[in-house]
C-alpha cells in the first residue's frame, strides 16, 4: 500500500471508565464506543490503525470476584497471566464490535479485530527483584504472609490500609504474535493488540514460553509495538487535552510542541507526575529515538482536532 499512514493509538483507562460511578460492564461499553467514534475520525482520515490499551481496573475486577468466590465456595483462583488474557478479549469485544457499528453507521468499507497478544519480557529483568505493582484485593496481615509463604507471592503493607500483593513491572522486549499483527495492518483490518500491555511471559531454558505473574505497562507496550511496526505516528489518548507544566499549581500552563531533548529536561525538572504522565512521555522518547517520526498526547475527543494540528501536545525527535 502506497501513502500509507500508520498509527498506534494508546488509550487509557478513562477511555473505558469514565469515573468511580461507571464502572459496571455496559459503562464501559458506552465509554469503548465514544472512544471508537473518535478513532474513526481518524480512520476517516485516512489513518490505519493499531490499539492498544490499558486493563488495570478490569484486572481488578476479575481478581476480586476471583478471591471471592475462592472465600466464599471454594472455587480455583484465577492467576494474573489469565486475567490478562481474559481482559484482552472482553475489552478487544467492546472495541471491535463498537468500531463494526461505527463503521457501519459510516459507510466505511472496514473491519477490526483483536489478536490475544504475548508479550516477552526478560527472566533477568531487574524489575523481578523488586516487585511495586499492588494488585488484587486488601488483606489482613496473617493472610498476606501465608499466601506469601504458600505460593511465593509478595506483599506489602499499603499505607495503613491493609496488606497487598505487589508484582514486577517488567519492560517489554518482543511482542510474540507480532507477525500476525502486520498481517492484519497491511491488510487494512484495525487491530486491537497488547491489550493491558499483553499478558507477560518468559521463555525458559528449553526455549517455550510460560506467563509470569507481572504487569508490563501499557504505553511501554504500545511503543514497542509503533517501533515495531514502523508506525508513522504514536498517539497516547489520556485524560487531558495537552501536557502540562507546574500541573496543579498557580503557574501552570499547557505545551503544544516538545523535542526529545525538552521532554527531558521537562522530565529532569520533575513536571510530570511518576504515576500518571512520565511513563507516557518515557514511552513516547523511546519511540521517537527508535526511529519514530512523531507522537501525540491528547484526550479521545480531540484526537481529530490533534491530528489537524489544531490541539494536543506534540512530541517530535
Amino acid at each position: 500500500m502506497t501513502n500509507r499512514k500508520l498509527a498506534v493509538v494508546a488509550i487509557g483507562g478513562n477511555s473505558l471508565i469514565k469515573d468511580k460511578q461507571h464502572q459496571t460492564v455496559q459503562d464501559q461499553y458506552e465509554a469503548a464506543r465514544e472512544t471508537c467514534r473518535h478513532i474513526a475520525d481518524m480512520i476517516e482520515q485516512g489513518w490505519d490503525v493499531a490499539i492498544g490499551h490499558g486493563n488495570g481496573p478490569q484486572v481488578g475486577f476479575i481478581l476480586r470476584r476471583s478471591e471471592i468466590a475462592h472465600k466464599t465456595a471454594g472455587m480455583h483462583e484465577v492467576p494474573l497471566d489469565s486475567c490478562g488474557a481474559d481482559t484482552q478479549g472482553a475489552i478487544g469485544y467492546h472495541l471491535q464490535q463498537n468500531l463494526y457499528n461505527e463503521f457501519r453507521r459510516r459507510g466505511m468499507e472496514k473491519s477490526a479485530a483483536t489478536v490475544v497478544t504475548q508479550v516477552r519480557v526478560g527472566r533477568d529483568d531487574p524489575a523481578f527483584q523488586n516487585p511495586s505493582k499492588p494488585i488484587g484485593g486488601f488483606m489482613e496481615e496473617a493472610e498476606a504472609q501465608e499466601r506469601a509463604a504458600r505460593e511465593g507471592w509478595s506483599v506489602v503493607e499499603d499505607a495503613g490500609r491493609g496488606w497487598r500483593r505487589v508484582v514486577a513491572s517488567p519492560l517489554p522486549e518482543e511482542i510474540v504474535e507480532l507477525d500476525a499483527v502486520k498481517q492484519l495492518l497491511d491488510a487494512g483490518i484495525v487491530t486491537i493488540t497488547v491489550g493491558g500491555g499483553g499478558i507477560p511471559v518468559v521463555r525458559n531454558d528449553a526455549g517455550n514460553l510460560e506467563g509470569v505473574a507481572a504487569v508490563i505497562d501499557k504505553d511501554y507496550a504500545s511503543s514497542l509495538l509503533a517501533q515495531s511496526i514502523g508506525a508513522d505516528l504514536f498517539l497516547i489518548s489520556t485524560a487531558v487535552e495537552k501536557v502540562y507544566l507546574n500541573s496543579n499549581k498557580p503557574d501552570q500552563r499547557t505545551v503544544d510542541v516538545m523535542t526529545v531533548a525538552e521532554a527531558k529536561q521537562y522530565m529532569a525538572e520533575g513536571h510530570f507526575a511518576k504515576g500518571s504522565m512520565l511513563p507516557k512521555i518515557q514511552a513516547i522518547i523511546w519511540f521517537l529515538e527508535n526511529g519514530g517520526k512523531e507522537a501525540l498526547i491528547t484526550n479521545p475527543e480531540n484526537i481529530a482536532r490533534a491530528l489537524r494540528g489544531e490541539t494536543g501536545t506534540r512530541i517530535l525527535p
